[in-house]
């Protein structure tokens, strides 16, 4: 079997969930790891501001983490345009090998006849 006979449209909804997963299922690793931790240095640093306030000790975590009048623009917008810049980028990869595919095909149809 070949690598490319892996399907490509799991890795769509894999970099949905976690960023950086969609890449790890195509083969690219080293690229997974690096959108995985810079998406969880964008939850982690732009959301505390957010959730400092949801570890009150008087109040239930998930109530109040939920109050959407509690978390700012910036804290949403910036891992949230990291995960879709990461989806973009696996959607260029997958285009990337399959426009390899073909012209592989194409080739060996070519030698072949």
């Amino acid at each position: 079997m070949s690598e490319l006979s892996r399907p490509v449209w799991p890795a769509y909804p894999l970099s949905a969930l976690v960023a950086g997963l969609g890449h790890c299922y195509l083969g690219q690793w080293k690229r997974g790891g690096i959108w995985f931790v810079l998406y969880g240095l964008a939850l982690a640093f732009l959301s505390a501001r957010s959730l400092s306030g949801a570890l009150e000790p008087s109040d239930p975590f998930v109530v109040t983490a939920l109050q959407f009048d509690a978390v700012s623009y910036p804290d949403v917008a910036v891992p949230l345009a990291i995960l879709l810049i990461c989806l973009l980028d696996v959607y260029l990869i997958g285009l990337t090998e399959r426009t390899a595919a073909r012209t592989t095909g194409a080739d060996e149809l070519q030698n072949g006849s």
